[in-house]
C-alpha cells in the first residue's frame, strides 16, 4: 500500500477568515497550488495511505471534527504508481 505526502495550505480572505485546503504534494497537487494566492502558506505536511485516512488527518489539523463518508472508494488504498509519481516510495 502506498503512503502519499499531503500538504495543508492556508489562505486568509479579505474578511480575515482562514481558508484551509489540502492537496497531494508533488505534481498531482500542482493544479490546487496554482489556485492559491501569493499570501497562502504551507501549514504542514503529513502522510496517508487512503483518501479516508488523509481526510481524517486533515480534519484533525483544521479542527473540523471527524471525517465521515458513505463513499466506499474513500477507503481504497492509494496506488503505488501515485507514490512513484510523487517521488515517494514509502509503503505502509
Amino acid at each position: 500500500m502506498a503512503s502519499l505526502i499531503h500538504e495543508v495550505w492556508e489562505e486568509i480572505d479579505e474578511d480575515g477568515q482562514s481558508l484551509p485546503g489540502c492537496c497531494l504534494a508533488g505534481p498531482d497537487g500542482a493544479g490546487f497550488r496554482r489556485l492559491l494566492s501569493s499570501s497562502a502558506h504551507l501549514v504542514t505536511t503529513f502522510e496517508a495511505s487512503s483518501y479516508f485516512e488523509a481526510m481524517n488527518k486533515y480534519y484533525e489539523i483544521v479542527e473540523y471534527g471527524k471525517y465521515q463518508t458513505e463513499d466506499q472508494s474513500d477507503f481504497d488504498p492509494y496506488p503505488q504508481e501515485w507514490a512513484s509519481r510523487q517521488g515517494n516510495t514509502n509503503a505502509t
